[in-house]
């Protein structure tokens, strides 16, 4: 389920989107059949639009997107990875409250 104002990347456009990003990159590896992904949609749509200025916020689909997925070693959804200068720097795996997450991105 895509989160609202959050922006889809595929293995085509990865690289460019994240990897080359000026800002660090939250990714959410996503799968249309994944129930807490749904639930976290909300929280990334939240996210995305408050710290806009601090963080951008993209969405990996892992069924239609697989070289990505293995590139990092994604298992299991959703896994949230937080990308800086183009090196992963922080992972988490399921879906959390929106203050948890704003906590865990502060020491990314």
């Amino acid at each position: 389920m895509r989160a609202v104002g959050v922006d889809a990347v595929t293995d085509a456009t990865f690289d460019d989107e994240v990897l080359k990003a000026g800002l660090p990159v939250l990714v959410e590896f996503t799968a249309d059949w994944c129930g807490p992904c749904r639930q976290l949609a909300p929280v990334l749509s939240d996210v995305a639009r408050e710290e806009a200025d601090r963080v951008k916020v993209v969405q990996l689909d892992v069924d239609s997107n697989p070289e990505t997925t293995l590139r990092y070693g994604v298992l299991s959804m959703p896994t949230l990875i937080v990308f800086r200068d183009g090196e992963p720097v922080k992972q988490m795996v399921g879906a959390r409250p929106k203050r948890k997450l704003l906590l865990e991105l502060a020491d990314a």
